[in-house]
C-alpha cells in the first residue's frame, strides 16, 4: 500500500540552502539519500515503513512530499522540519553575540547559518557512534555499509536508513565484515537493542529528561561518550545549549578566534569554560566555529 501526502513549509527570510544540501549531500554516493540542485530525496524507515522524504526547496518555501509504503508516521513532517534545520533559530545567538568581538564578525560573514538535523534521533546518535574517532571519508563509508547491510528498500529503488530494529537484528560479525572496528560494532549493537527491546525510548528522552537527564541515560551505554551525546543532541534533537568542548575542530577554532591563524589550539577545559560565556546558545556558537573553518559538513 503505497501513501503519498504532498505540503508546502514556509521557509525564513534569508534561508540558505546550501547548508542543508551540504549536510544531506555529504555522501555522493549514498544509498539514503540523494541530492539534485536544491532538492532533495531521502529514505528511512519510520515506525517499521519504509519511506521517501521529499524536499524541493525554494526562495520562500520547500515543496515537500512523503511517499510511503504503508501508514504514514506521525513524525514524517517532523523529519522534514529537522532535515531543513528549522528546529534551531540562530537569531537568538545573533542578537546575544551583537557586540562580541569574535562572534560578531562570524555572524556577518555566515549570513544564514542553520544548524541541519539527521531526520530521525536514531540515525543522529548512530551516525555519531560511527563516526568516532575516524577521519570522515572513511565514516562516511562506514555509514553507506550500514545502510546496505540494516536498511531497507523503498519502492523508489533508495535504500532506507534503519531503525533500530533493524540494526538489533545484526551482530558484531556482519559489522566487522564491513570494516568496523569490534568496539565501534558492539557499541551500535547495544544502542540498537536497548531502543528496539523499549529500555531506551529515543523519542521521548529529551521531553520527559531534559539534556542532562538525557545526557545520563546516553552516557550509561558504554561506548558511548560525551562527544557522542552533545552531537546526537544537536543532530538529533535539535537542542540549543550543546557544549561541542570536545570535538576537535571546533576546539581549533577558539585557537584561532583567540590567538589568530597560529593560535593553540585550547584544552577540553579551557574550551568548555570559553563556550560557557554563550550559553544557552552555545550550538550555534559551535556552528560558527566549524563555519569559520570552512570544516567539512560531518
Amino acid at each position: 500500500m503505497q501513501v503519498s501526502t504532498r505540503f508546502a513549509i514556509a521557509l525564513p527570510a534569508g534561508y540558505v540552502p546550501a547548508h542543508a544540501l551540504a549536510f544531506h549531500g555529504r555522501d555522493a554516493n549514498g544509498p539514503a539519500e540523494r541530492v539534485e540542485g536544491t532538492h532533495i530525496r531521502k529514505a528511512v524507515l519510520l515506525d517499521g515503513v519504509p519511506t521517501l522524504l521529499d524536499l524541493a526547496i525554494h526562495d520562500d518555501h520547500a515543496d515537500c512530499a512523503i511517499d510511503a509504503d504503508g501508514p504514514v508516521a506521525a513524525r514524517a513532517r517532523a523529519a522534514l522540519v529537522n532535515m531543513l534545520g528549522l528546529a534551531i533559530d540562530p537569531a537568538p545567538f545573533a542578537a546575544m553575540v551583537a557586540g562580541d568581538a569574535l562572534f560578531a564578525p562570524l555572524v556577518g560573514r555566515h549570513p544564514g547559518l542553520r544548524v541541519i538535523q539527521a531526520a530521525t534521533v536514531f540515525e543522529a546518535l548512530t551516525w555519531a557512534v560511527i563516526g568516532q574517532q575516524i577521519n570522515l571519508a572513511f565514516a562516511i563509508a562506514l555509514r553507506r555499509s550500514f545502510i546496505e547491510l540494516a536498511g531497507r528498500p523503498h519502492a523508489s529503488g533508495m535504500w532506507c536508513y534503519p531503525e533500530a530494529a533493524d540494526v538489533a537484528r545484526l551482530d558484531a560479525d556482519q559489522l566487522g565484515m564491513r570494516k568496523f572496528s569490534r568496539a565501534k560494532a558492539e557499541t551500535l549493537l547495544r544502542l540498537a537493542r536497548l531502543v528496539a527491546d523499549g529500555d531506551l525510548d529515543l523519542e521521548r528522552l529529551l521531553d520527559e529528561h531534559g539534556a542532562a537527564g538525557a545526557a545520563e541515560r546516553l552516557l550509561a551505554i558504554k561506548g558511548i561518550g560525551p562527544w557522542t551525546v552533545n552531537y546526537a543532541l544537536l543532530r538529533g534533537y535539535g537542542y540549543p545549549d550543546c557544549s561541542l568542548h570536545g570535538d576537535v575542530a571546533v576546539r581549533n577554532a577558539i585557537g584561532r578566534l583567540l590567538g589568530g591563524a597560529d593560535g593553540p589550539r585550547p584544552d577540553l577545559r579551557e574550551a568548555e569554560a570559553f563556550l560557557l560565556a554563550y550559553r544557552p546558545q552555545r550550538t550555534m556558537a559551535a556552528a560558527y566555529c566549524w563555519a569559520s573553518l570552512g570544516a567539512p559538513v560531518a
